[in-house]
């Protein structure tokens, strides 16, 4: 009697698992349009939005298979709506096939868009679409998404996605963008005094030269010539408690990265003048091997942080033809022409932050909470308000590496015609 009980259990459990395991809300990869980028842009009316779907064609990759496919790389739709997830199924109007978030990676909005005060609301659209995973990129357009997607025609890449993917990727390992998600910027905006930090990007064109030394540029001021794409990813948009205030430049975007150790810092090539010939430039490889050496007191009334940076240094080549390899007393003269002139440049971009932004992107605000026994003893302390007069001082220590592939160089006296 027993084992029949048993038996009958067993055959029921046996037919739910046949029951479960139908799938016929099942879509095949071609019955679905699968949007790789959003833009956000504000719409023509109050608490309305304009948003343009990037939709990717999955038959692209068959036919660079061998399948032959005559079907374009993409497809671009923009329209008025309220919200992000109901569009889903706004765009349905005109594409045949179901949209899904699913392969989102990258959000445009505009700059115009990420300054207004209701920002904040329409990223909560984000948070709450299951769709769409955290590590989506946060990119900030000068002009509007939509444009901004609509002018980006890639030449080497018909694959639009694989652009994206490649440009920031480069991007990020030589410092000129932050590596940043909206994971980041969620994490971030709860934070009082913390800054968060999103791409710049724009496809147009800065013909007033307005940049001071040859890093020191934003998106649209990078001036080249020829036949390639017109778009342009270079600096960092600045967010505060979620919406944005400001930009950084491309260098200032590198000197945050370099202060900052959660965020990922690659190699860096830049140049400096060298101190025995102004009229040539050493250039130099930038690489931070191991974590800042971060210090703090926040007794008394003059709280302070003292911060060192220890830098990897490689001169690749320098024109003055200065052998620094074999001489000890002009490297050292070297070591400290360089320490002094990024010193110079992170105070002032720690300055900037206080002045402009009042609130830090350099992660600070973790270390601060260590010298707390609790969050609530922390979060009385006010971080936030104390950090506008914060006294921090900076010091770089430099370490040299190799002088270049060949560290003799040729003597220009006596050389033949």
């Amino acid at each position: 009697m027993i084992k029949r009980k048993q038996l009958s259990k067993l055959s029921c459990l046996f037919l739910m698992l046949i029951f479960l395991s139908g799938c016929w809300d099942q879509l095949a990869i071609d019955e679905r349009a699968y949007a790789f980028a959003i833009g956000l842009d504000k719409g023509e009316e109050e608490n309305q939005i304009k948003i343009t779907f990037l939709i990717t064609n999955p038959e692209l990759s068959r036919s660079e298979g061998g399948q032959g496919s005559n079907e374009p790389p993409r497809e671009i739709i923009t329209f008025q709506t309220n919200d992000l997830i109901s569009a889903k199924d706004m765009a349905n109007t005109v594409i045949t096939k179901q949209v899904s978030y699913t392969q989102l990676g990258y959000l445009l909005v505009s700059e115009e868009l990420a300054k207004d005060k209701n920002f904040v609301r329409l990223m909560y659209d984000v948070a709450k679409e299951p769709e769409i995973k955290r590590g989506v990129r946060l990119i900030v357009t000068k002009e509007d998404a939509s444009q901004f997607l609509e002018k980006t025609q890639p030449k080497l890449e018909t694959r639009v996605h694989k652009f994206f993917e490649l440009i920031l990727e480069y991007g990020i390992r030589t410092g000129y963008i932050p590596d940043t998600d909206i994971n980041k910027y969620f994490r971030i905006i709860e934070a009082k005094g913390s800054i968060f930090l999103g791409i710049y990007a724009t496809t147009e064109k800065d013909t007033s030269d307005n940049r001071k030394g040859e890093d020191n540029f934003i998106a649209g001021e990078f001036n080249a010539e020829g036949q390639t794409n017109n778009s342009e990813f270079a600096g960092s948009a600045v967010f505060k408690e979620g919406r944005m205030l400001g930009t950084l430049t491309s260098e200032e975007t590198r000197l945050t990265i370099l202060l900052n150790d959660t965020l990922n810092s690659g190699h860096m090539l830049t140049t400096f003048p060298d101190p025995f010939d102004r009229e040539h430039q050493v250039v130099t490889r930038l690489v931070k091997k191991r974590n800042n050496e971060v210090k703090i007191n926040l007794n008394g009334d003059n709280p302070t942080i003292d911060i060192t940076i220890p830098l990897y240094v490689e001169v690749l080549s320098n024109h003055s033809m200065i052998n620094y390899a074999v001489d000890s007393k002009k490297r050292k003269i070297l070591k400290n022409d360089i320490e002094e002139r990024i010193t110079t440049k992170f105070d002032n971009l720690i300055k900037k932050t206080q002045k402009e932004f009042k609130g830090e992107p350099f992660g600070w605000s973790l270390d601060v909470r260590k010298q707390f026994p609790t969050i609530p003893a922390y979060e009385k302390y006010n971080w936030g308000e104390k950090y506008p007069d914060l006294q921090v001082n900076v010091s770089v220590n430099i370490n040299f590496g190799q002088f270049g592939k060949q560290s003799e160089v040729p003597a220009l006296e006596g050389s033949g015609d």
